[in-house]
């Protein structure tokens, strides 16, 4: 489909497929698509998103701030938004709904590299095999204790599509695993992993891992406080690839400065790029990424396909082409 002259303009700011835009562009304008591309260092804030409302009809984006003010300016031009990836907690689908844009997200994304990364982080505390290799690049040939995840209990706040591939994963090490979630899980998968569905209380008291791998909405929002901190082993050690609000990362940092919390793993955070001075950053006992725990080629390609169609979509254009065309 080649087009003349431009009907729709899309605003691409997907972190993930700026890198790319000689494959993606060319595309997008055979669809008669003309394409604005920003600077983006991780997201666009609402300021920067306010730039240019007005200019588009559809957007392809990361986790850029859409938020009621964003979406109400611009209204009535932009139809559709399409997420690169799952989590839409970044998207005011309130305001969206209110003025008929549509939202497109790729569901299931990154089950399978985010549940490795958990499981990852799970072997490097248990084996300590971080610690080792520092020890010994610092020229000591120091044994640090270890222990087997057979001998340890993890917990997973979440127990949707990447809660149940981390837990069936876990298990196959021989893993006791305790599962809270909102909403009733299926007893199916349940009867097959014998997960131990329990109280939020109960989990952060038993267990000597947590992994977070809920979505980030009202209920989750600072889940992790200084309260539910208090309850947890001394020796527990924190990991979350979900979403950064859903840690009080302030109350965080106090814990594991007072000893309160045996450690933690973070992919996500509060503020992202995380601060230059963030305490975090001089713990040793806390693994940091900056996230990318949905790092993989395959998963990547698929979501930047979909997002793609999804735009498409939206804006009402024939998108049963587009495979063919990769």
């Amino acid at each position: 489909m080649n087009v003349d002259s431009p009907k729709y303009t899309v605003l691409l700011t997907a972190p993930y497929m700026i890198p790319f835009l000689d494959r993606f562009i060319p595309v997008l304008e055979s669809y008669g698509l003309k394409v604005i591309v920003p600077d983006v260092e991780e997201r666009m804030e609402e300021a920067d998103l306010l730039k240019y409302a007005g200019q588009f009809d559809g957007a392809i984006c990361g986790d850029d701030r859409y938020t009621a003010r964003v979406i109400e300016a611009c209204a009535p031009r932009l139809k559709v938004i399409s997420k690169w990836g799952t989590g839409i907690d970044s998207l005011d689908t309130s305001a969206c709904s209110r003025y008929g844009i549509k939202i497109g997200r790729t569901q299931n994304a990154f089950t399978t590299p985010v549940s490795d990364t958990v499981l990852g982080y799970l072997l490097a505390f248990s084996r300590r095999q971080p610690w080792m290799d520092a020890a010994m690049k610092r020229g000591e040939w120091k044994k640090i204790p270890g222990k087997t995840l057979s001998e340890s209990t993890l917990g997973i706040i979440g127990v949707g599509n990447i809660g149940k591939a981390v837990t069936r994963k876990a298990k196959a090490f021989g893993m006791r695993v305790l599962g809270t979630d909102i909403v009733e899980i299926d007893h199916v998968f349940v009867t097959e992993t014998e997960i131990e569905m329990t109280s939020l209380e109960n989990l952060l008291a038993e267990t000597d891992f947590i992994s977070i791998n809920c979505d980030l909405n009202p209920t989750s929002h600072h889940l992790i406080n200084a309260k539910t901190l208090s309850q947890m082993k001394k020796s527990a050690i924190l990991i979350n690839t979900a979403r950064g609000p859903i840690v009080d990362e302030r109350t965080l940092i106090a814990a594991l400065e007072a000893g309160q919390l045996g450690g933690a793993a973070l992919d996500v955070f509060e503020f992202e790029p995380l601060p230059k001075d963030s305490p975090l950053k001089k713990m040793d006992n806390v693994m940091l990424a900056p996230h990318n725990s949905n790092s993989s080629p395959a998963a990547w390609e698929r979501v930047h396909w979909n997002t793609i169609k999804n735009l498409l979509d939206g804006l009402g254009i024939d998108s049963s082409q587009l495979l063919e065309r990769r």
